[in-house]
């Protein structure tokens, strides 16, 4: 992974074999982002997306493995409790145009994946909400 820092802007390249997820949170934690919001493409050949059934209040993961180009990569990275917390969704298609996404568990880059960070000037953080089963933004 490299990155570079213009502003409030992040430019970031996340490597082949590397976890999308876990170089968000290096980079949240080495530049103190309380904040932002991400957008990214790129490849990954392993990811594991979530679907939250809202009447059972549960995620249900489903795994794919292959060759697939992620075609959105978006979400925000903000605080529970005053620690890192991220938000993503991601969608990758594949060599039949099927797309298919979720919530992002992981995801491991086959290519390469360009993200761009952008920070927000403040701090929401979140708490979970009983009626509702998910950690929503607390204003």
């Amino acid at each position: 992974m490299d990155y570079r820092r213009f502003k409030n802007t992040i430019v970031c390249r996340i490597d082949k074999g590397e976890e999308i997820l876990e170089k968000i949170k290096e980079i949240a934690l080495k530049e103190n982002i309380k904040l932002a919001n991400i957008n990214a493409l790129g490849a990954t050949n392993d990811f594991t997306v979530g679907v939250f059934k809202t009447e059972e209040k549960k995620y249900y993961s489903n795994e794919f493995r292959g060759d697939f180009e992620i075609v959105s990569l978006t979400g925000t990275i903000n605080t529970m409790n005053g620690e890192f917390y991220t938000h993503i969704h991601m969608s990758a298609g594949n060599d039949k145009g099927e797309v298919f996404g979720g919530h992002l568990n992981r995801a491991i880059v086959s290519a390469t994946c360009e993200m761009v960070i952008n920070i927000i000037d403040g701090v929401v953080d979140r708490d979970f909400n009983d009626e509702i089963g998910l950690n929503l933004f607390k204003f």
